[in-house]
């Protein structure tokens, strides 16, 4: 948890601070400044999505600090509904390849963050 907070705050001060490398990262192409047409919002959608980032990273360091265990359990199905929103994104063309990177980031830490609560559950079932 405390890891997936400090790479997610750390993406999302990258966005803040460096656009152009966050969307480098992602696979995008960056446009040139000057180079974005009258209405391209996606500085505006970059900007908000990084903010969005930086605040649930804090949210998922602090979580781990409380070792929120209900907190963790949450994000499992939601982080595998992103894994799969992401992908298909991908899958049908409304994202480059590289956007897959990001999906199955949330798609392994999902599952590994479901398998170690499920470990510490049966370890703790288990009389001493």
């Amino acid at each position: 948890m405390a890891v997936f907070g400090l790479l997610a705050a750390a993406l999302g001060v990258v966005g803040l601070v460096a656009p152009d490398a966050l969307l480098t990262v992602m696979s995008f192409e960056p446009v040139p400044d000057g180079g974005r047409a009258e209405g391209d919002h996606t500085l505006v959608f970059l900007t908000a999505s990084s903010m969005a980032a930086l605040n649930m990273g804090v949210y998922y360091v602090l979580a781990a600090l409380a070792d929120w265990r209900a907190f963790f359990r949450w994000t499992v199905p939601f982080r595998l509904l992103t894994f799969t929103v992401f992908t298909l994104a991908v899958l049908t063309g409304r994202a480059p390849s590289g956007f897959l990177g990001v999906g199955l980031w949330e798609g392994l830490g999902a599952l590994v963050t479901g398998a170690a609560l499920w470990y510490e559950q049966k370890r703790s079932a288990v009389p001493a």
